[in-house]
């Protein structure tokens, strides 16, 4: 292997938007991250309430004639 061509491999924080960081491991001098463990919903078990009924009331208003046609036959 040739020497000196790999970059340094450091542990740095890396800082999450909620406001946690962490320590890990990279050859970036910082590290932003938009979500982590500590906010994402699916560790913290909190989930977002997704508007389905409107998108299925909007699918069937779209789709209304096709199912009427299917009906009658």
């Amino acid at each position: 292997m040739k020497k000196d061509i790999h970059p340094k491999y450091k542990t740095i924080n890396a800082t999450c938007a909620c406001g946690s960081s962490f320590e890990i491991g990279s050859v970036l001098p910082e590290l932003k991250v938009e979500i982590c463990s500590a906010c994402h919903p699916f560790f913290t078990g909190k989930q977002k309430l997704i508007d389905t009924a409107g998108r299925i009331e909007k699918f069937r208003r779209r789709y209304a004639k096709h199912y009427e046609t299917q009906e009658t036959e």
